[in-house]
C-alpha cells in the first residue's frame, strides 16, 4: 500500500528509482553520465539532501541547484521527459500531500531552469562545469 513521503528513507527510494529510469532513458542518461560519470554515489547523496530539505524542512542542503546545470546540453525535450519521468515515479511509489509537493516543486524547478538556460543562452553566457 503507498503512503506519503515521511522519511529521509522514502526520499532515497524516489530518488534511487527516478535516477535508475532517468540513467536508462535513451534522451536523458547520456546527458547524465557524460556530466556525472562515476560520481553517483556523490549525485545521489546531494539529491537526498536537497528533496531532504524541500520537503521534510530538514536542512541538510545547502548549494544552490542551478549552476550545475547551467552548462548542461539540454532543452525544454530534456525537462519535459525529466518531469513525465519523476510524476511517474513519485506516483508509482507514493501517494498524498508530500508526493503532490514533490512533483509540484519539480515542475517548478524545470520550469525555472529551462527559463534561465534560455536566458542564458540568449545573452550569450557560457558555463563550463565540471561536477564537484
Amino acid at each position: 500500500m503507498k503512503h506519503d513521503i515521511l522519511s529521509i528513507e522514502d526520499i532515497q527510494l524516489l530518488v534511487n528509482r527516478f535516477y535508475e529510469k532517468a540513467r536508462n532513458h535513451e534522451l536523458l542518461g547520456p546527458v547524465f553520465d557524460e556530466r556525472i560519470g562515476d560520481h553517483w554515489p556523490e549525485h545521489l547523496e546531494k539529491m537526498y539532501r536537497f528533496w531532504q530539505t524541500v520537503l521534510l524542512n530538514e536542512h541538510t542542503y545547502y548549494s544552490s541547484p542551478f549552476p550545475p546545470h547551467a552548462g548542461l546540453p539540454i532543452e525544454s525535450k530534456h525537462f519535459t521527459k525529466w518531469l513525465q519521468l519523476f510524476t511517474e515515479t513519485a506516483d508509482e511509489l507514493f501517494c498524498g500531500e508530500k508526493n503532490e509537493e514533490a512533483k509540484w516543486r519539480a515542475g517548478k524547478m524545470a520550469e525555472l531552469f529551462s527559463f534561465k538556460l534560455n536566458q542564458l543562452r540568449q545573452q550569450g553566457n557560457k558555463y563550463l562545469y565540471k561536477y564537484n
